[in-house]
């Protein structure tokens, strides 16, 4: 089993900034894309940014410039560095990673979500 657990979420006045973290454990074999969303009241989940295990990096237009995702393989962990936060930023943020794990003597192509962290961006 695999567990993800996220922590860096916040109240925050715009402007600001907050790093997300998700951290995994378990028995992975391997993690290929890692990424964040977000999902505003009322509002869809959408993709905020991801990274492949190459390194490559994609951002949705509205956080271009202001938000960095970054992982560190031997920890199993991505991270979100936002910046410059406005309101409209204001979401839970959840982290989902595409992952290879060891259950049962299989290799076992899954995904796995955090539980989410709330970031408020208010003044």
């Amino acid at each position: 089993q695999v567990q993800l657990v996220e922590s860096g979420g916040g109240l925050v006045q715009p402007g600001g900034s907050l790093r997300l973290s998700c951290a995994a454990s378990g028995s992975i074999i391997s993690i290929n894309t890692m990424a964040w969303y977000r999902q505003a009241p009322g509002k869809q989940r959408e993709l905020v940014a991801r990274i492949t295990n190459g390194g490559s990096t994609n951002y949705v237009d509205s956080v271009k410039g202001r938000f960095t995702i970054s992982r560190d393989n031997a920890k199993n962990t991505v991270y979100l560095q936002m910046n410059s936060l406005k309101l409209e930023d204001t979401a839970v943020y959840y982290c989902k990673l595409e992952l290879i794990e060891l259950k049962s003597g299989l290799h076992l192509s899954r995904n796995y979500w955090g539980q989410g962290t709330q970031v408020t961006v208010s003044s």
